[in-house]
């Protein structure tokens, strides 16, 4: 990866730190504008453009609050061109609603980045809480 990405997913790290303290503005301003950006948070259904997206970030971080990032697991990640992706186990503590004692949340986040003519955005972000394996009746909806 180029030094320019490793510098913006570093302030992408730090924005997700935020994120869960509960200040939505590093997230919200690294998020690109197209109509193609996306957001599959655990919190709600697939946003699409920037007005779902960050509607879906505004409800997110209403329910967040005291957190920390704890640690972040690298799975894989790669640049080409103007694409990139990483995949990452994220550790955190936080304040769940209104619960008031923090808890420890995991989370598996793939998000793709795209240079844009002012630099690198964050075009999708996916992320879930299964980082362990699960039996396939988990998938059963009724």
């Amino acid at each position: 990866m180029t030094a320019d990405l490793e510098d913006f997913l570093e302030r992408y790290h730090r924005s997700v730190d935020a994120f869960i303290k509960g200040n939505p503005s590093p997230q919200e301003r690294i998020w690109s504008r197209r109509d193609d950006v996306t957001l599959a948070n655990p919190l709600g259904p697939p946003a699409r453009g920037w007005a779902e997206v960050s509607e879906a970030l505004g409800r997110a971080v209403s329910q967040l609050s005291d957190g920390e990032v704890i640690a972040v697991d690298r799975i894989s990640g790669y640049a080409s061109g103007d694409l990139a992706y990483i995949v990452e186990i994220e550790h955190d503590r936080v304040r769940l609603g209104r619960a008031r004692e923090r808890v420890s949340m995991a989370l598996r986040v793939t998000t793709i980045f795209r240079r844009e003519d002012d630099g690198w955005k964050v075009l999708h972000r996916h992320a879930d809480p299964i980082t362990t394996p699960r039996p396939v009746e988990s998938m059963v909806q009724e």
